[in-house]
């Protein structure tokens, strides 16, 4: 805990048998009270290292269900937990376990609702081996979400993120995809609703057995990222409407939790209140 805050660490995992354990050696757990993998239906031994390490809360996908939708089912055991901050970990050893204090601290302070692990900040990306079209596109892509969202942040496409509880039980995050595209969904989500967010520089690592979307991945990733940029222009200029954008769009309890292979702990019981606040 942190401030008297329960810390849940969310790893959404595919084909990750490799990096796994050098991920969960690094985290904190001093301050960390629950971890929870959510396996994608790998094709290796991801959920047997999981469980070799004693991780307790697993879910496995019975089919690769996408990127967002291992978000969506992450962040449903993360808020049954009751989790008063959730941080968002890749368990491929790209990122550093070591900032998730960091990270917590900064929503426990109750000045940001989401902190962002930023690999531009401090020149970390091309250091760590991003590649260099990677590299080029997110500047361009960051910039243009800058000026046509009215923000200021380093960058939009980390993967490294922390969110209070506020955020993920109000925002409409059914409505979003359950492919890569779902974690700009979710920061354009949180722009339009007023949402505070924060970053902090984050060194990284790409490496052979780092995952890493391919080229024609990215691309349709790319153009995603605009579709969304121009349905927050066009809700806000009131030419059309969105219900990933809208109060009344489906959020994550208004789905039922698919079933695990781990344990069922005692959950919280959402308030009326936290189902539908947005901001």
């Amino acid at each position: 805990m942190i401030h008297d805050k329960r810390v849940v660490v969310v790893m959404p995992a595919y084909n990750a048998a490799a990096t796994l354990a050098k991920t969960f050696h690094e985290i904190p757990f001093d301050v960390v009270d629950d971890l929870v993998l959510v396996d994608d239906a790998s094709h290796d031994e991801t959920v047997k290292r999981a469980r070799r390490l004693g991780i307790e809360h697993i879910i496995q996908h019975p089919r690769n269900c996408g990127y967002g939708a291992n978000q969506k089912s992450c962040y449903r055991r993360a808020l049954a937990l009751g989790a008063d901050i959730v941080v968002m970990l890749h368990p491929d050893y790209q990122y550093t376990p070591r900032l998730i204090t960091a990270m917590a601290s900064m929503i426990a302070s109750g000045l940001y609702d989401i902190v962002l692990a930023s690999r531009i900040l401090g020149g970390g990306a091309m250091h760590g081996g991003m590649p260099r079209y990677k590299y080029v596109a997110n500047r361009c892509l960051t910039f243009i979400q800058n000026i046509m969202l009215g923000e200021k942040l380093s960058e939009y496409h980390t993967g490294y993120r922390a969110f209070s509880r506020k955020v993920l039980a109000g925002l409409p995050l059914e409505e979003n995809a359950d492919g890569f595209v779902f974690d700009n969904e979710m920061l354009a989500q949180a722009i339009h609703f007023g949402h505070q967010i924060g970053e902090i520089t984050c060194p990284t690592r790409y490496a052979p057995e780092s995952s890493s979307i391919n080229f024609g991945a990215s691309l349709r990733y790319g153009l995603g990222v605009l579709r969304t940029t121009c349905n927050v222009r066009l809700q806000r200029l009131g030419w059309r409407h969105y219900p990933f954008l809208d109060t009344a769009g489906r959020t994550l309890f208004d789905t039922a939790e698919s079933s695990d292979s781990g344990s069922t702990p005692e959950s919280r019981t959402p308030s009326s209140a936290e189902e539908k606040t947005v901001r």
